[in-house]
């Protein structure tokens, strides 16, 4: 990883002051664990409040040391050598109770969690081997065992909510998710470590955050946990999941520039990816992303190309070309980086020229079915611009693609994006028919991320919308903001599951639990033929309601394994039921198994 700390990568000047939580390195999850374990009991209760504290308390950072005055007498350091915080060690506290003060604990549940991951890396012939020996075997003790910690772990999220997951629970689920990548289950470990990161966001009140995004991945790690104690072959060996993606041999290739999107997480990485694609139509990345926030996101994309000896820029080559020779590729499409890869400049084509155009040869559905099926989940669209629609989470562009009325929103709600300022001077130019550059949102409306764009007054120019700042004199000659107001929908009333749902992640196993709150909800479901999804609703809500009592006729504590299950089985429900209303909805008959 680039050791950079700042959003623009480290200072030569000296120190620099910041505000709080932004300027903290990652932190890696056994850290922060390991700090929160050696907490006393009665420190342990003060956490919360001391995360609080620290929180308002200035950052400087001086290459790769962080520095926050406690108070007037007491510094507190973490030093992130590589960019992260990798042992308990490197956070020091000069305070009379280090090193098991409540500082040190608090510094490490502020920072964003960092990626144990490393980067990809071509195994040998070796280990390639003994993996594939690995997939015929079934869950061992140690990985039933770490499964069974990371689910236990979001359950006890699951039952508290947002609301009561302080930093201890949060501890409680990265330690699993530190156990689970020790015991080889890289999958469960990423989605565990997910969770915290979106329930930090939430207590944080980060612009970014978004509900559903945490139902799902809550959702993902108790359905990974659930699943690897029962799973066999190549079942298993998927829920296992990959540490390192494996590069392989791709031999000479020539690539055009599609283009650059800024990458800006939760967890305290930034940077660019640059999509490309062959002859063949098939796609490939070039990606850099390190430790950083707004800034960096923004300031990748006029940083060379990590292959080859190219001079490139992220923002060149989404315009140009490329001639790889000794290429290696992960199953995702990235491009490798090794000693033995070559690379020069070579020239690029308009997306309406060919190989390019074969990409919006496509037929919608058929883009849409590739994406449903695990394919990448990228679409090609010609839309016709209809104006803007308000809504809960902001503006979204009206368009026709194809027959179908499509809702074009913002990737990224950071307003160091240019993002939804362009959003919003596309939606003047309504009328207007564009190319443009999707990622597929599932739902059971017609739903994309709006990512690239062609020009508005220039076909043969295009837009990177994360990138570039498009101005009014860009827009269309006499073209005038189009008012569009939102079509009705006829919608199946899934959302009822889908709110109770996301009540839970937020208010916890409680709020499901008053008498008579979902009264005739899972009737109506049943009313109109949703069976299966009135009967889990009813059950959900049985089971956060459940409290059995001792021979004294006191509450006993609830049973969070059981309330987490049957959360768990209506959230599959619920994924797979508005997978098929999305296809349904994008006109696609089949979907790829």
């Amino acid at each position: 990883m680039s050791p950079d700390l700042t959003p623009d990568g480290p200072n030569p000047d000296g120190p620099t002051t910041d505000g709080p939580g932004p300027g903290l390195p990652p932190v890696a999850p056994s850290v922060t664990a390991e700090l929160v374990e050696a907490l006393s009991p009665r420190l342990r209760k003060r956490l919360d409040a001391g995360v609080a504290k620290l929180a308002a308390r200035p950052v400087v950072r001086d290459g790769d040391t962080v520095r926050i005055a406690v108070d007037d007498d007491t510094d507190l350091e973490l030093h992130a050598p590589g960019g992260a915080v990798t042992s308990a060690d490197a956070v020091r506290c000069g305070c009379l109770l280090a090193p098991d003060c409540l500082h040190r604990a608090a510094a490490a549940s502020a920072a964003p969690v960092a990626d144990e991951a490393t980067e990809p890396a071509e195994p040998t012939h070796k280990a390639q081997k003994l993996q594939e020996e690995k997939e015929a075997e079934t869950a061992g003790p140690e990985e039933r065992a770490a499964a069974r910690a990371v689910f236990a772990a979001a359950a006890a999220v699951l039952e508290a909510g947002t609301d009561g997951a302080g930093a201890v629970l949060q501890a409680e689920l990265l330690r699993a998710a530190h156990t689970a990548r020790l015991a080889g289950l890289p999958r469960a470990s990423a989605s565990a470590v997910s969770v915290v990161t979106g329930i930090r966001a939430a207590r944080s009140a980060d612009p970014s955050y978004r509900l559903a995004d945490l139902a799902e991945a809550l959702g993902g790690a108790l359905g990974v946990a659930h699943r690897i104690p029962h799973a066999t072959g190549s079942g298993l060996a998927e829920l296992r999941g990959t540490a390192r993606q494996p590069y392989r041999p791709d031999g000479s290739l020539r690539l055009y520039g599609l283009f650059s999107e800024p990458v800006l997480t939760a967890t305290g990485y930034a940077g660019a990816v640059t999509w490309t694609a062959d002859a063949e139509g098939r796609l490939y990345t070039v990606s850099d992303v390190a430790p950083g926030g707004p800034g960096r996101a923004t300031g990748a994309a006029d940083r060379a190309v990590r292959i080859g000896d190219t001079s490139l820029t992220h923002r060149e080559l989404a315009r140009a070309g490329l001639a790889v020779s000794g290429a290696t590729v992960s199953p995702t499409g990235r491009l490798g980086a090794g000693a033995g890869v070559r690379a020069v400049r070579a020239s690029g084509v308009a997306w309406r020229a060919e190989p390019l155009e074969r990409l919006w040869a496509v037929p919608v559905a058929d883009q849409v079915a590739r994406a449903l099926g695990g394919g990448h989940d990228l679409l090609f669209l010609d839309v016709t611009l209809r104006g803007a629609v308000r809504e809960a989470t902001g503006d979204c562009l009206l368009a026709d693609c194809a027959g179908v009325p499509l809702r074009l929103a913002t990737a990224h709600d950071a307003p160091a994006l240019p993002y939804r300022d362009n959003l919003r001077l596309l939606a003047a130019a309504g009328g207007s028919g564009l190319r443009v550059v999707a990622r597929l949102a599932p739902g059971p409306l017609p739903r994309a991320l709006l990512l690239a764009a062609e020009h508005p007054s220039d076909p043969a120019a295009r837009v990177d919308l994360g990138l570039d700042r498009l101005q009014h004199a860009d827009l269309p000659a006499g073209r005038t903001p189009a008012a569009a107001p939102a079509p009705a929908v006829d919608e199946a009333p899934l959302h009822l599951l889908r709110r109770r749902l996301h009540q839970a992640v937020s208010g916890g196993r409680r709020v499901l639990a008053f008498p008579g709150g979902a009264a005739g909800n899972g009737a109506r479901l049943r009313h109109v033929g949703l069976g299966t999804a009135g009967d889990l609703l009813d059950g959900l809500h049985a089971a956060a309601a459940d409290r059995a009592r001792d021979v004294f006729g006191r509450l006993l504590p609830s049973d969070a394994g059981r309330f987490a299950g049957a959360w768990l089985a209506s959230a599959v429900y619920m994924s797979e039921a508005e997978r098929a209303l999305c296809a349904q909805a994008w006109g696609v008959t089949t979907i790829p198994a």
